[in-house]
């Protein structure tokens, strides 16, 4: 038996979609002008006084591009002495290769690889890190994933502003560097249209305190004030979890005006999604109530609800939606010097943002570097099977 919805009852559902969708495009256009604000207010950060540094580059396979982001962390313009640990957990890790290519092409860098399999919790990344700190020789510890990238400058500029009176603990915003093939570009665009824009305008008006993965860069006796990397070994969002540490322990997390480069390797569809799903899972398990109101982010999805339901105003707002997401893209471009995108991607892109922020509230499982797991209220993860194919 069929209950078709009453007339008056779509046209209020189709009303409330065009309300939200204008709501979200005023949101992309605040975005794009505290993005355009901050390329203008940006200010210099260089290092007074450079100190000697242990850069961590936990590491997992090898990848696409992997020995030039490498060697990008071991060809800094710094006048102190930086050494580099890299670490694995498996003794046959094709990424041992990559850093014997690097030593071999660099000798006079301070180079050291760890190789441990010991594990310290469910979150692998970390337990290579813990065994991989017990090699470092420098008071201040700059840790960054495998597939960041960064310009020769960037140390200075990050203990710059860790001797910032108050600084406990230094992290960088990140953007899009992407492969040939379409669905790489089709990553990065998330990145560069959603991610990026989402999190400067929440900083810009104080309605987050993030801390990224791309860096984090703190000191000895701070990363031991907070029980160590051990004490996020079981956490899914470690690199937040380790900035709200160091906030209840007195100190400031910073974040400089510039963005380093985060590799999109998506090879296919399902990889796009399989990323995206768990970075949505992990925000909404991190914030789950501003996770919920990022609904307004989505406004040309919202126009195209409206439209299915009947409005006479979809249309109108779902191309001022794409103008707005264009306009904004537009400004991250030259805010951050990335290169020109794809612009015909970004209907679709908005589609799938959209249907990932649905998924994101069913169900907890997030797939991460080969394994499955299940997340935890507690933001703890729980490993469900060994291995996944990706």
């Amino acid at each position: 038996m069929e209950f078709p919805l009453d007339h008056s009852v779509l046209e209020l559902l189709g009303g409330f979609f065009v309300a939200a969708a204008g709501f979200g495009c005023l949101y992309l256009l605040t975005s794009a002008i505290v993005i355009l604000w901050r390329g203008r207010a940006r200010p210099e950060t260089v290092a007074a006084a450079p100190q000697p540094v242990t850069i961590l580059k936990p590491l997992h396979g090898d990848e696409p591009g992997l020995f030039d982001r490498l060697k990008s962390f071991c060809t800094q313009n710094y006048a102190a002495p930086v050494q580099i640990v890299f670490g694995v957990q498996n003794p046959n890790d094709p990424a041992i290769e990559i850093v014997k290519q690097l030593q071999a092409a660099l000798p006079g860098a301070a180079i050291d690889l760890k190789i441990d399999t010991r594990a310290h919790g469910s979150n692998r990344k970390i337990s290579n890190v813990v065994n991989m700190v017990t090699l470092a020789r420098h008071p201040i510890i700059v840790l960054a994933d495998s597939d960041i990238e960064v310009g020769p400058d960037y140390l200075g500029a990050v203990v710059g502003e860790l001797q910032k009176p108050g600084v406990g603990l230094v992290t960088c915003l990140y953007h899009g560097a992407a492969e040939r093939n379409v669905w790489s570009q089709f990553a990065r665009l998330g990145l560069d249209t959603h991610f990026l824009p989402n999190a400067v305008t929440a900083i810009g008006l104080g309605l987050a305190r993030p801390c990224f993965g791309s860096t984090m860069a703190l000191r000895l006796e701070t990363l031991d004030r907070i029980g160590g990397f051990q004490a996020f070994a079981d956490c899914l969002a470690d690199d937040h979890a380790i900035g709200d540490a160091v906030r209840a322990g007195g100190g400031l997390v910073a974040i400089p005006p510039f963005s380093v480069g985060h590799a999109c390797r998506q090879k296919a569809f399902a990889d796009v999604v399989q990323d995206d799903l768990r970075c949505a899972r992990t925000i909404r398990n991190i914030d789950p109530v501003g996770h919920f109101g990022s609904i307004i982010t989505h406004p040309l999805p919202l126009a195209l609800i409206a439209m299915a339901l009947g409005s006479a105003d979809g249309l109108f707002f779902a191309m001022i939606a794409l103008t707005c997401r264009l306009a904004l893209c537009c400004c991250v471009e030259r805010v951050f010097a990335t290169p020109r995108h794809s612009y015909w991607l970004i209907p679709a892109r908005d589609v799938l943002a959209f249907g990932v922020f649905v998924a994101s509230f069913f169900g907890s499982a997030v797939n991460w570097r080969g394994y499955r797991y299940r997340v935890l209220s507690n933001g703890r993860l729980i490993q469900e099977s060994p291995t996944v194919q990706s």
